[in-house]
């Protein structure tokens, strides 16, 4: 299923606070574009009854049902792409440029 990485719910919590939505869920939705690549969004809201709902490092998480099958195995990251620059990231084996983390 899908996970975040301690370094993701850290910025998320951080996000929550200063955006004062403490207690939101954080919702994730992707579209595959016709190129294959997968494009992410996000952001906090609250969750349906028919939301699939999950906690990933002690965040809630809710996606709509139809977006599992995108999201299942992704994992979003929270890493400095330049000095100073800190961005999410998702690596998600189904996107056509994945390309797995290397392991030191």
């Amino acid at each position: 299923m899908f996970k975040l990485t301690a370094a993701a719910a850290a910025q998320v919590l951080n996000a929550a606070h200063q955006g004062g939505t403490e207690g939101m869920s954080l919702r994730f939705a992707a579209a595959q574009q016709p190129d294959g690549e997968i494009v992410y969004r996000m952001g906090f809201d609250d969750y349906t009854e028919d939301d699939i709902r999950l906690t990933c490092e002690g965040i809630a998480v809710v996606m709509a049902p139809e977006e599992v099958p995108l999201l299942d195995q992704a994992v979003m990251d929270y890493v400095e792409i330049e000095p100073g620059q800190f961005h999410f990231i998702f690596l998600n084996p189904k996107d056509p440029n994945y390309k797995p983390p290397l392991d030191h």
